[in-house]
């Protein structure tokens, strides 16, 4: 007698995403010289806007020196690699991004050129729907908007 199992599309989703996310990224070593031999002098986070195809914006906090250089040197236009941004959402608003319900932890924040289809969405879809995020929207609460890209970067905000 065959045996058989179902396997929900969510569940199946949220263990792709999680495996597939943690490889994403591409490895420091793939970025320029001039980059990674910067990263050593960031000490402090620093905040980046970003926009995706719905021409929202949305501000990003980077704690990793080595990001904190990509981000620099993609907002510089030095590089076009690894041009979309990739975190895990916390479902909070953040006081450098009070306009959203949302933010990015700045621990998770990673760079990339191509993702799987389970963490795409825009910026307004993720507020519309982030009472769903974590299940089979987001798995893992990971997102990576694959129209997302930096405009600049912006100073610290007041008291953060």
């Amino acid at each position: 007698m065959r045996r058989s199992f179902k396997i929900s599309i969510g569940v199946f989703a949220a263990a792709l995403a999680a495996a597939l996310c943690t490889v994403a990224p591409a490895p420091a070593a793939t970025r320029s010289a001039a980059v990674t031999s910067t990263a050593a002098q960031f000490g402090e986070p620093a905040y980046f806007e970003m926009t995706d195809i719905t021409r929202h914006r949305f501000v990003v906090k980077i704690d990793d020196p080595e990001e904190i250089a990509h981000a620099r040197a993609l907002v510089r236009g030095e590089t076009d690699q690894l041009p979309h941004v990739f975190g895990r959402i916390v479902k909070d608003r953040a006081p450098y991004n009070p306009r959203w319900s949302y933010h990015i932890d700045p621990r998770t924040v990673q760079f990339f050129d191509f993702s799987i289809e389970v963490c795409d969405a825009t910026i307004p879809y993720v507020e519309e729907h982030l009472a769903e995020a974590g299940g089979a929207f987001l798995p893992g609460l990971y997102w990576c908007d694959w129209s997302s890209r930096l405009i600049r970067e912006i100073p610290p905000p007041f008291g953060v």
